[in-house]
């Protein structure tokens, strides 16, 4: 299948698990995840539509950002984030997903220029695995009321991703459960990134408003090595 033509069968099963659910379409935002592909293809997918693109690492945007200056796409970093590349991440990305602790908040909001606010997300853990990246359940509020009072970032929402060994509708429940949670202390706090490739549809169904979808649009990822 081309380029367009794997984008379109995505969109068609977005519409169709949409409609499914009882919602519309045009309220879920399809970010294409485009980690270890080059610039160019960003550029082909700016081409078709595509206006929110996804990064894991920092440098890689960064890279492809710069190759691709003026280019009118939303960057999303949905990467582990290390707060000694705090002000790289927040210098090019149009919105960071993964805000899963108090020292990257900071570290995020420091970086700011006056009056500039970044758009963030509070990363939950849906397991029991503290080595996993995401504010562990209990802990989601208490994130969220420090991220309000930091004046340079604009909370958003919320964002996991599901666990392999679990059905992702009975994560992505307890995702829904934290997100309301989240907007009664934020109302105006009402993204919830979850889904990608495998199980957006179950993401739909529990209310995502943000997708992430790398290999089905984009092909297998180029050799590496």
């Amino acid at each position: 299948m081309t380029l367009r033509a794997r984008l379109s069968a995505i969109d068609e099963r977005i519409a169709d698990a949409a409609r499914r659910a009882g919602r519309d379409p045009g309220e879920i935002t399809r970010i294409v995840v485009t980690k270890f592909h080059p610039a160019s293809l960003v550029r082909e997918l700016h081409e078709l539509g595509v206006t929110d693109v996804g990064e894991n690492r920092q440098q890689e945007m960064t890279a492809k950002r710069d190759a691709l200056d003026g280019l009118d796409v939303r960057w999303h970093f949905i990467g582990q984030a290390q707060t000694n590349k705090a002000a790289a991440i927040r210098r090019d990305a149009d919105v960071v997903h993964s805000v899963d602790r108090v020292k990257l908040a900071d570290a995020l909001h420091r970086s700011g220029a006056d009056g500039d606010r970044l758009d963030v997300l509070v990363q939950v853990n849906l397991t029991e695995d503290a080595g996993r990246g995401g504010s562990a359940l209990g802990d989601a509020e208490a994130l969220t009321e420090h991220v309000l009072g930091l004046p340079s970032l604009r909370l958003r929402g919320v964002m996991a991703v599901a666990p392999l060994d679990e059905e992702p509708s009975r994560a992505f429940a307890r995702l829904r459960d934290v997100a309301d949670r989240v907007r009664a202390l934020a109302p105006g706090a009402d993204w919830i990134s979850a889904g990608m490739t495998g199980d957006f549809e179950a993401a739909i169904d529990a209310g995502a408003t943000h997708l992430r979808i790398g290999s089905a649009i984009t092909g297998p990822r180029p050799d590496r090595g």
